[in-house]
């Protein structure tokens, strides 16, 4: 059974850096595509930062320079560094992976990048004040 499990959310002020984590046990793919969303209640889910086990990867535009997104194979973790954190930051997070084949920029620049994915975290809630 695979699962996925979020931790490192938290309360920061504006500026400040949080690390995402996201515990992948019982997935059996070798090769596949990882990614970070986010929501607002009453908002759509949005593609956050996607990685493909090739150490390719993509952002959505807002977070550009400010997030960054990684892999630690032998811990089975993902990971979403989140640097200089801004109020519009605030949302649930959530990670995903799926091995099919998907154009990892769609995944960050179009309002459907969230759906299609197999597996999902819980999600862990990231709150920024100005």
């Amino acid at each position: 059974q695979v699962q996925l499990a979020e931790s490192g959310g938290g309360s920061v002020q504006a500026g400040g850096s949080l690390r995402l984590s996201c515990a992948v046990s019982g997935y059996p793919h070798m090769n596949t595509y990882m990614a970070w969303f986010r929501q607002i209640p009453g908002k759509e889910r949005e593609g956050v930062a996607v990685m493909y086990t090739d150490g390719s990867t993509a952002y959505a535009e807002s977070v550009k320079g400010r997030f960054t997104i990684s892999m630690d194979s032998a811990k089975n973790t993902l990971y979403l560094q989140m640097n200089s954190l801004k109020p519009e930051d605030t949302a649930m997070y959530y990670c995903a992976v799926d091995p099919r084949p998907r154009n990892i920029e769609r995944v960050v620049s179009t309002p459907e990048g969230w759906l299609d994915w197999y597996h999902w975290g819980q999600g862990t809630q990231v709150t920024v004040s100005s």
